[in-house]
């Protein structure tokens, strides 16, 4: 198994990894990217990188890319079962979503739909830095989800990829069917390499344990996915290369099945029932309609002496359409409801340079540049009414990192980022939105103006080498951070946003781990702490029925650790234990679930019992997290729900016959009857959704 947990103070955009092995046979990985080359013995902050063997063998239980980032990295908390990551953080913060370096999240407005992206038979691999960092801007207080696609190329002038699939629920099969083709074309002419792929993608209705339809918000069932891929490398001279990237993904959901809505704190379930005729008419199918990224790239390696640099620009829009909701009627206009959607434009340039010096003890790396980045955000909703104003961003960052090795034994590095973030927002009038014809807030007129923000974050970090028993480190680190801005506004209860409480907050996290290596055993463990003087939380406002957002000091904690052991070349295993916690400091009170996710203990196991087959068996075990107390009517509120355990394992095997291979896979093997940790925490309508019971994808790869 190709998982690995490896630490790094910054992140490639489009990085490369190599292996090689080391004088213990252990596998050693190497980054090599725009900001950085570093290897597994060399990096002192926690990075765990998935390679393509383990996507694939984990993709053929399900294309959910959310329960495979939880099954591998253990501080994110686990996955949601729907196209939503809300609920779903990092160390118990956000997490900037990219793919090959373009950011995908919406920090302005935060919508929690950036982890669904792209589909994942074009990723390569995924990297994901732990802990805040701001060695790209805004929107990473929890950490980075990088995807990085596929590399043009190979050995064929043109070689072909097909990959067909269907998947059923094994309770209840009627509606449940649906299916997933993907066609790629790589290849290598002379100075030239591409790949492109096409991948289209139907749901059936998922259904959970007993049979019944998933519910319907933030659902999956019978959505339709669409994603156009294509990269085309130039190899303009010996240290001088271009490349351009094109990615188009749309992901929605156009059905007439409707929830019946149950509640957490009864233990009741949302489920769905067909029932066109209960369907609001104005309804429109929710998921992205469209994210479009557009980058290129230039490198070269030798631009000045010991100086190589890489300049890359991209573009990236999107528009993620919500579910319809009763609470954004408005009985002044006939409107029982509405659906808003996050519109975000980013345009970006990056240039990095890298620096090698050297001298009989020591080798220095220096890694500076220039980011720059414009994101154009608002919240409308389908029906024309604005909930969120445009805010237009401009964020000017500079930055040096260092990297300092002595004698192959001792690791320093340090860097500094200095961000300037001016946000321009006009003037406009807050939405009376009702939850009933009597529970209306009030409409006000908000004068607007530029939020201007500058932060200075700092980050050093050791690590020491000496012993392959035992190399500790220890790291400190920043991040800048901007709040959800367009949660502020539209919920403002003032007429000036100058007296809303907007600023930036700065990250602080610590950390402090070690790695221990022994023949075919790895063994990882480290204990981390972030602080934010300006945290948020949301409070139900009983006077309207709508929830607000308030800033406050934050304080969370955890402990991680991994296990590898490879048995021989063709078994291993891989456990993983995760455990954050969380509290507003103020009031000394527990951080909700929309932040901290329960503990969780993963385990998976590879086996090859002959050259040519492979098995998997993953198995997720989320433990309790009782922090609340029910209030006066036995009622959990807001994202204060106690989580009770639960187990789900999930079974994969494939065979390779040479130009083809056939492959399947059960989701939740043994049919669990469980909420997901998100359903029980999060006490809003409708999120009390049960998890998917017993499903079996099947299918066949082409090649040739």
């Amino acid at each position: 198994m190709k998982v690995f947990t490896v630490g790094m103070l910054s992140l490639a955009v489009s990085a490369a990894i190599q292996a090689q092995e080391n004088d213990n046979n252990i596998e050693t990985m190497l980054i090599t990217g725009s900001r950085i080359v570093e290897s597994i013995d060399e990096v002192p902050v926690s990075v765990t990188i998935i390679d393509r063997t383990e996507l694939e063998r984990q993709l053929n239980v399900s294309s959910d890319i959310q329960n495979l980032l939880a099954m591998y990295v253990p501080g994110i908390s686990a996955g949601t079962g729907t196209s939503s990551n809300f609920g779903q953080t990092l160390r118990g913060r956000a997490a900037l979503v990219m793919i090959d370096g373009v950011p995908q999240s919406t920090p302005l407005r935060n919508g929690a739909l950036g982890i669904k992206t792209l589909d994942p038979n074009i990723i390569e691999r995924v990297e994901i830095i732990q802990g805040a960092t701001s060695i790209y801007g805004n929107g990473a207080a929890g950490g980075i989800i990088n995807y990085i696609t596929r590399t043009p190329g190979g050995d064929k002038t043109a070689a072909v990829e097909v990959d067909t699939s269907t998947r059923f629920s094994a309770i209840e099969m009627e509606d449940s069917v649906g299916g997933k083709v993907s066609t790629t074309l790589s290849g290598t002419n002379s100075q030239l390499s591409y790949v492109a792929s096409y991948s289209y993608e139907k749901n059936g209705v998922l259904r959970d344990a007993d049979g019944d339809a998933l519910g319907t918000q933030y659902g999956l069932s019978q959505g339709e996915t669409h994603n156009i891929f294509a990269k085309l490398g130039v190899d303009v001279s010996e240290t001088q290369k271009l490349a351009v990237t094109y990615n188009y993904y749309e992901s929605q959901q156009d059905s007439d099945w409707v929830d019946v809505i149950g509640n957490i704190s009864l233990g009741e379930k949302t489920y769905a029932v067909y029932d066109p005729a209960s369907r609001p008419e104005k309804a429109e199918p929710q998921g992205p309609r469209g994210n479009t990224n557009i980058q290129a790239k230039y490198t070269n390696n030798a631009i000045f002496s010991n100086t190589q640099v890489e300049v890359d620009a991209y573009t990236q829009t999107i528009e993620n359409v919500f579910f319809w909701s009763t609470r954004l009627g408005n009985p002044d206009i006939e409107a029982d409801g509405g659906q808003s959607m996050i519109k975000s434009d980013k345009n970006g340039l990056r240039a990095t340079f890298n620096t090698l010096a050297s001298t009989d003890i020591v080798d220095v790396n220096f890694i500076y540049g220039v980011d720059l980045l414009q994101d154009v955000t608002s919240q409308p909703l389908v029906d024309g009414r604005m909930w969120v104003p445009e805010m237009d961003m401009r964020n000017k960052a500079g930055f040096l990192q260092s990297k300092w090795v002595f004698n192959n034994d001792l690791i320093l590095k340090a860097g500094i980022r200095r961000e300037k973030i001016g946000i321009s927002v006009d003037d406009y009038n807050t939405l009376k939105l009702c939850t009933s014809p009597d529970v209306c807030s009030t409409p006000l007129e908000v004068t607007g103006g530029d939020i201007d923000t500058t932060a200075t974050t700092y980050n050093i970090a050791f690590r020491y080498n000496g012993i392959d028993a035992f190399n500790p480190y220890i790291s400190y680190s920043e991040g800048a951070d901007v709040p959800d801005i367009g949660v502020l506004l539209r919920s403002a209860t003032v007429e000036d946003i100058s007296l809303i409480q907007t600023e930036a907050s700065v990250v602080k996290s610590r950390e402090i781990g070690f790695v221990s290596t022994f023949d075919q055993f790895r063994f990882e463990a480290r204990a981390y702490q972030s602080k934010s003087n300006l945290g948020s939380r949301s409070t139900l406002d009983p006077n309207t029925g709508i929830y607000i957002t308030e800033r406050a000091p934050q304080k969370i904690w955890g402990y991680e650790g991994i296990a590898n052991f490879s048995a021989s070349d063709s078994l291993d295993f891989t456990v993983t234990f995760g455990r954050v916690e969380g509290k507003h400091t103020e009031t000394d009170s527990y951080i909700g679930g929309r932040q901290i996710g329960a503990p969780k203990l993963t385990f998976v196991t590879n086996w090859n019992p002959v050259n040519d087959a492979a098995l998997s068996l993953s198995v997720l075990k989320v433990l309790d997290r009782n922090r609340f107390e029910r209030d006066e009517s036995g009622f959990y509120s807001g994202d204060e729900g106690n989580v009770t355990g639960y187990t789900v394992v999930n079974l994969t095997g494939s065979y390779d016959f040479g130009n083809f291979s056939v492959y399947g896979g059960i989701e939740n093997l043994f049919n669990a009857d469980y909420f997901p940790a998100r359903a029980q925490a999060l006490t809003y309508a409708a999120f009390n959704v049960k998890g998917i019971g017993r499903t079996v994808n099947i299918g066949v790869k082409l090649a040739f």
